[in-house]
């Protein structure tokens, strides 16, 4: 069988397998409920604007520049009551008192406030909350969809050991073909699962007027792409190597652990250590972080214009390594099953990459 064919035909049963699979879906679920939760949700629990009934034509033009909804009546009496009657929210009254039933309307008060005027330093200055939740967000969809998507390509791996079939399918495609077709199926299904979350975002986005914060956003998300797929695939090879060193699920964490770190201790670097830049600037070039690194500078402005494809361009270099590193060790550890394989014995292994390559 050609090594092109075998490919597809490895992708496609992976795909088959884990479209189903309650993983993929539940953490599917979770990132598009996390999705609407940051964009839809803030919107409409936020509510309309007040209606206020004015008595005053002058503060009622005031009002309706402020965007409240309001009525206009003809008396302090006709306001009074239709508060009272809940037809609207507040009411302003001669004299400019603001009336109503349990709760002052702060819109309304602010709406009649005058503000004094406040001239910015910074004016191209990321507000607070939205220069955490960037990162955070960023963070969040690499760690859990690399480590979620690279144990399931692990498990698969070891599955397969466990019942024997890996000998089946050695005898019929070629090793590394094995590999790269669980990579691609990895991959396919990650990719979609981001694109699906990126959609629901941006038109999260458009419902609840963000527009300027899709438009400052936009363009990191466009680099996360590139890199999310680069980081993707570098770590899934090396998942699949932890895989191929154990012959039982049950080993599977502790052999594990190792990878489990590197996607971790990216995560929490990044959230915690965001808004100090020489450490970003240094976690932008370090192939395991930089997936979220570099975004993040993207968005909040700190990166000149060629660094991203600096720091892609290290990335695609340390993926190809670390990718022929994790082909080395997958084909030296397969096809033993008499218990666990250090990560050494098996990148070893000239015997069994002999035999690999043969099949192939």
């Amino acid at each position: 069988m050609k090594t092109s064919s075998a490919i597809r035909l490895i992708a496609a049963r992976e795909l088959k397998v884990k479209i189903k699979d309650k993983t993929f879906l539940i953490s599917t679920i979770f990132f598009l409920l996390f999705a609407v939760g940051g964009t839809v949700l803030p919107a409409l629990l936020g509510g309309g604007a007040s209606s206020v009934a004015v008595v005053d034509s002058a503060t009622a033009t005031t009002l309706r520049d402020k965007g409240l909804e309001v009525r206009q009546v003809g008396d302090d009496a006709a306001a009074e009551q239709a508060v009272r009657d809940g037809d609207v929210d507040a009411a302003v009254v001669t004299g400019g008192d603001v009336l109503a039933m349990d709760e002052a309307p702060t819109d309304v008060v602010d709406a009649l406030s005058a503000a004094p005027e406040v001239r910015l330093l910074n004016p191209d200055a990321i507000d607070p909350l939205l220069a955490y939740l960037v990162p955070f967000g960023f963070a969040v969809v690499f760690f859990f969809t690399s480590l979620t998507f690279g144990l399931q390509i692990a498990q698969s791996v070891v599955e397969e050991k466990q019942t024997r079939i890996v000998e089946i399918l050695v005898a019929s495609v070629p090793t590394r073909a094995l590999l790269t077709g669980k990579v691609v199926a990895g991959g396919i299904l990650a990719l979609a699962q981001i694109a699906l979350i990126a959609v629901v975002t941006i038109a999260g986005m458009q419902l609840s007027d963000n527009g300027a914060l899709l438009s400052l956003i936009g363009p990191s998300i466009g680099w996360f792409i590139p890199f999310f797929v680069v980081g993707f695939v570098m770590l899934a090879a090396l998942w699949a190597a932890m895989g191929a060193l154990v012959n039982r699920v049950e080993d599977l964490n502790g052999v594990s652990m190792p990878m489990q770190l590197v996607v971790m201790l990216p995560f929490f670097l990044v959230i915690f250590l965001s808004d100090n830049k020489p450490v970003m600037t240094l976690l932008s070039y370090i192939p395991f972080s930089a997936p979220t690194a570099m975004p993040v500078r993207l968005f909040t402005g700190d990166a000149a214009g060629w660094e991203p494809f600096l720091s892609l361009g290290v990335m695609v270099v340390a993926a190809a390594a670390l990718i022929a590193v994790g082909a080395r060790v997958y084909e030296g550890s397969l096809l033993r099953t008499n218990g666990k394989t250090s990560f050494g014995a098996a990148f070893r292994d000239k015997e069994s990459r002999r035999l690999a390559e043969l099949n192939s």
